[in-house]
């Protein structure tokens, strides 16, 4: 089986966001950049796991610059057998998910995974938008999946239960947490993944339909307030008038 898993590049949750140009370009300048967590943790981990249980090949593709390559070997050194880098900047979810269509159309591929979304965007658009490019099936959020022969079976998380569904592959599924359990790369794993193939592909002729105007940073927390234990009545006042929670 052929496994495709997207994988994206994210600020870490420790480095320091802002701004530049007028607050319509994220500040690169001094930022550390991991492998999107739940496109590594969830779908190219549960996709080594169907290659090791089947057999198959799992290559990862990123839309992005040089500068993404050590992300892109980070994803190697968990265990992806080939890495595919086409070679231009993800300006919005439709420009990536067309640039991963195309690589994804000239290469048959039997599932393509995705995270459920990125930990800086949170957008969660570029799966659905993948399997339309493609003409394929597609399930988002799911949480666990297994394949028998041509149909994979899926279970996504709603309001009470669990849903269960079949679909004929190939197919775009999106992966959410309970997918799989994190990998840490081990050393030998990490020495592999420096002779491990990356592929770089020029883009295709896409133009991206959205474009970003300005950025905002959230309002900064305010002081927090003491109160004496004792002192109830001044609590339930502020949580009334202030507060406003009561």
């Amino acid at each position: 089986m052929k496994l495709l898993v997207c994988i994206s590049k994210s600020p870490d949750t420790t480095s320091k966001i802002s701004f530049t140009e007028g607050n319509s370009k994220f500040d690169e300048n001094g930022v550390q950049y991991i492998v999107n967590p739940y496109d590594e943790w969830y779908a190219l981990v549960r996709a080594l796991e169907l290659k090791e249980a089947g057999g198959g090949t799992v290559t990862i593709c990123t839309v992005g610059s040089v500068a993404d390559d050590s992300v892109i070997r980070k994803a190697l050194a968990i265990g992806a057998d080939a890495a595919v880098r086409i070679d231009a900047e993800p300006t919005d979810a439709y420009y990536t998910a067309m640039q991963i269509a195309e690589y994804a159309k000239a290469n048959e591929f039997d599932l393509v995974l995705t995270g459920k979304e990125t930990i800086n965007y949170n957008g969660s658009q570029v799966g659905g938008m993948l399997a339309e490019a493609l003409d394929v099936p597609f399930i988002s959020l799911a949480s666990k999946l297994d394949v028998n022969g041509s149909t994979a079976t899926v279970e996504t998380e709603i309001a009470g239960g669990v849903q269960v569904c079949e679909v004929s592959i190939p197919a775009v599924i999106s992966c959410a947490k309970g997918m799989a359990e994190q990998r840490i790369p081990n050393m030998r794993g990490i020495m592999a993944a420096r002779t491990k193939p990356l592929t770089v592909v020029a883009p295709a002729d896409i133009q991206a339909l959205t474009s970003f105007e300005n950025y905002d940073l959230p309002p900064a927390k305010a002081a927090c307030k003491m109160i004496d234990p004792e002192n109830m009545d001044e609590l339930v006042s502020l949580l009334h008038n202030e507060a406003k929670v009561i």
